[in-house]
């Protein structure tokens, strides 16, 4: 461009040739005249283009960047090695070369720095290619674990070695404590609580309620408390960015990013960041938090629905066992309770069933039918009508499956036990004798929950000692494996297995039967496997343990 200058004035002077009133308009390069007292005396429209509201008489300091400004000083001032200026000029980066006229008043040409501007954006797109790396790491850390307290450790030190010198995380108050996870950048992760009002530090009230963060800008320094500060956090806070991090439904806490003084602060990218970073950090936090309180609950449940191991009630010798499906390994639908003295005669009732299904809705059911009988226990002189009355109370549901559920009332009778059995829907208790002989129960009824009304038959029976009588469900019968791996494992193993059970206590018998079936079965995926095994006992038992309490057990 000096050489096109030169070419249209050749003297250094371009008054002979364009006046001062409009002949600048004319040249179609970006270029602005400038006189000594820094007032613009004319700029061509590729100028005006380049430099938005410059104008002839206009000051150049109120028009121009402070760069150029400079620059014009420098020459008028007559310093030699003012030859050229570049800086910035609306995310562009622009050289303006300057030539004196013969009055002293200085042609700034406006040339961009195709260069430096493009050496700017390879910088500016290496950065946020940079940042969405980083953001895809940060989803797969904090999504890799479900555990809370990794997870807060993962969020706070990932910020302090990204996007601050120090991080902090406030969880939601757990009472009157503040829940508080800190790290510096390249320190260790910190635990701890403060028994403090959020409300006192400016933005974390309002972002532990999941308000829009306020502007970073806003805040001051000097108001964050100690107590917010990281272990190891030496010299003033520069710089804090406070944010919510949103959960599913209701906020996970609140990022803390600090900066020391004399670093650089937090501009408008800088909290935008921040922002998308507390938002995959928050999803991760809320994620393991309801991870952690469905864990507890489950627990919670699992631990009242676990029985006292069955042995003894009222002079009956009881166990039973429960293997989960592959699938549902902590929720499924076979279950048993036991109910001592249930009747006004001293029988107790043992109950085991199966319901239609697997999961959360088949779990919800089973414990309806189990709170029912628990009800109904004391009715159980009549086993029909028992089921009738259960059959109700489901139907009465919103509920549309079924179960299958078997009733045996026990009582001791003439040194044996006097056993009446009922089937609603369910496979027939099998009882093997003393000497080996295994008898299948003739009882049968239609299933609970189904039709409007039941009918059953109720068989009645008398163990001698040592004989027992086995209540099963399906998952024994119709496990399959075996040498093809597709074969059931049937009634007629099943009555094989437990005529080489004769004499033994009820739990070697339950031992016995799952033991085969978890042969039979391998690795090969399974329905829920519950069985009870009721005994008649070989002697006299001073003692019954558990015999005024419940045993309950379902899966």
């Amino acid at each position: 461009m000096d050489e096109a200058v030169d070419m249209a004035y050749p003297s250094g002077d371009a008054e002979p040739v364009l006046d001062r009133c409009g002949g600048w308009s004319a040249v179609p390069h970006p270029a602005v005249v400038v006189d000594r007292a820094g007032t613009v005396l004319a700029a061509t429209a590729a100028g005006r283009a380049v430099l938005p509201g410059i104008g002839a008489g206009s000051p150049l300091r109120d028009t121009a960047p402070d760069w150029l400004v400079r620059a014009h000083a420098e020459v008028v001032g007559g310093c030699p090695e003012a030859e050229s200026a570049s800086g910035p000029l609306d995310g562009r980066t622009v050289e303006a070369r300057p030539t004196v006229l013969a009055d002293h008043s200085v042609v700034w040409w406006l040339v961009e720095d195709a260069t430096r501007s493009l050496t700017a954006a390879r910088e500016a797109l290496t950065r946020e290619r940079e940042r969405t790396a980083f953001l895809s790491e940060t989803s797969d850390i904090l999504l890799s674990s479900l555990n809370i307290t990794r997870c807060m450790e993962a969020t706070v030190r990932m910020a302090a070695q990204h996007l601050a010198d120090a991080a902090v995380v406030v969880a939601p108050a757990s009472g009157p404590q503040l829940p508080i996870t800190s790290c510096c950048s390249g320190g260790e992760v910190w635990h701890g609580t403060a028994d403090q009002d959020p409300a006192a530090v400016p933005g974390l009230s309002e972002a532990l309620r999941g308000f829009p963060p306020v502007p970073s800008r806003w805040i001051d320094p000097a108001t964050v408390p100690e107590w917010i500060l990281p272990a190891g956090f030496d010299g003033p806070v520069g710089s804090v960015v406070i944010t919510p991090l949103p959960g599913h439904g209701v906020p996970a806490g609140a990022l803390i990013l600090l900066r020391r003084t004399g670093e650089q602060v937090f501009g408008e990218r800088d909290e935008l960041f921040a922002h998308l970073f507390a938002a995959r950090a928050g999803g991760a936090l809320s994620a393991a938090r309801l991870y952690a309180e469905q864990v507890n609950i489950t627990g919670i449940l699992m631990h009242e629905l676990l029985p006292p191991r069955l042995r003894w009630v009222h002079g009956i010798e009881l166990a039973g066992g429960y293997r989960a499906s592959e699938n549902h390994e902590i929720v499924g639908g076979d279950f048993y309770d036991v109910h001592p003295a249930a009747t006004p005669d001293g029988e107790s009732l043992v109950v085991l069933g199966d319901v239609c299904g697997k999961g959360l809705e088949a779990a919800v059911l089973t414990g309806k039918i189990r709170n029912t009988l628990q009800a109904l226990a004391p009715m159980a002189d009549d086993h029909e009508r028992l089921l009738n009355m259960l059959n109700s109370a489901l139907l009465s549901t919103e509920h549309t499956r079924f179960a299958t559920v078997v009733l045996a009332s026990v009582v001791r009778s003439h040194g044996g036990l006097g056993v009446r059995l009922t089937c609603g829907g369910h496979l027939p208790p099998l009882i093997v004798r003393g000497d080996g002989i295994v008898e299948k129960a003739d009882t049968r009824g239609q299933l609970v929950g189904v039709l409007p009304s039941i009918s059953a038959t109720t068989f009645r029976t008398w163990l001698a000692p040592g004989e027992t009588c086995l209540l099963y469900t399906d998952g024994v019968t119709e496990a399959r494996g075996g040498p093809l791996g597709g074969e059931m494992f049937g009634e007629e193993r099943l009555s094989a297995a437990l005529s080489g059970c004769a004499r033994m206590p009820a739990d070697a018998v339950v031992e016995h039967i799952q033991m085969l079936t978890t042969e039979w079965v391998g690795r090969q995926r399974h329905d829920d496997i519950a069985v009870v095994a009721i005994t008649a006992p070989r002697h006299a038992h001073l003692s019954a343990v558990d015999g005024h309490m419940s045993g309950r057990y379902t899966a």
